[in-house]
C-alpha cells in the first residue's frame, strides 16, 4: 500500500524531482542501516532535543575554548569545528591511531553531535561501538557524556578521523 502511494507520487513528478526522491530515500536507508547496526550491538539511541546548546557548548569549552576568536575565524571554525584538528590548532591523533584510540577507550554513554544539526543524539550501552560504525557518517563528533575525549569523523576522506582527550590538549598557547 505504501509502495503504491510512493509510485503514484513518483509518476506525477518530473525526472529531475524523482532524483531528489531517490537521494532522500538513499539517505533514509543509510540512516536505517546505521541505526540497525547499533541496535544489533544493544545500543539505545535517543535524540536529545531539549537544551542541546548546553552539550554543544560543553564540547566547545573542553576542546576549543583556549583558541582565540581570531584563530577560530582564520580556520573557518564556524563552518566545521573539526578544523581545529585539520589546521593542527588542537593536538590529536589521526587516521589509524585515532581509530585505535577510539576503539580502545571505555564507552558506555556517548553523545553524537553532527555539524549543522540542532540536536544531539545519545547512545546508551555503547560499550561495543567502534570506529568502523561511523565510517558512513559525515561530520560527526562522538564524545563521552563528561566530555573528556572526542572522536571526529569528517566528510573529507583525507581529513581525519581525529581523536583527542582533554589530557592531550596543551593549555599553553594556541597549539
Amino acid at each position: 500500500m505504501i509502495k503504491d502511494k510512493i509510485i503514484e507520487i513518483l509518476d506525477r513528478l518530473p525526472e529531475e524531482e524523482q532524483q531528489h526522491v531517490l537521494d532522500y530515500a538513499a539517505l533514509i536507508e543509510r540512516r536505517y542501516q546505521f541505526n540497525w547496526n547499533l541496535f544489533g550491538k544493544g545500543v539505545k539511541i535517543t535524540d536529545v532535543f531539549e537544551e542541546p546548546e548546553k552539550i554543544i557548548a560543553l564540547w566547545e569549552y573542553k576542546f576549543s575554548s583556549h583558541l582565540s576568536e581570531e584563530t577560530k575565524k582564520s580556520i573557518y571554525y564556524d563552518q566545521f569545528k573539526w578544523h581545529i584538528f585539520s589546521y593542527e590548532k588542537v593536538h590529536s591523533l589521526t587516521k589509524d591511531e585515532a581509530r585505535s584510540a577510539f576503539n580502545e577507550i571505555r564507552k558506555d554513554e556517548l553523545y553524537l553531535m553532527y555539524e549543522g544539526r540542532p540536536f544531539i543524539t545519545r547512545l546508551s550501552n555503547a560499550k561495543d561501538v567502534v570506529a568502523l560504525d561511523f565510517d558512513s557518517e559525515q561530520d560527526v563528533y562522538i564524545f563521552d557524556t563528561s566530555c573528556t575525549w572526542t572522536y571526529v569523523h569528517t566528510h573529507e576522506s583525507y581529513c581525519g578521523p581525529y581523536f583527542t582527550s582533554v589530557s592531550m590538549i596543551s593549555n599553553e598557547g594556541e597549539g
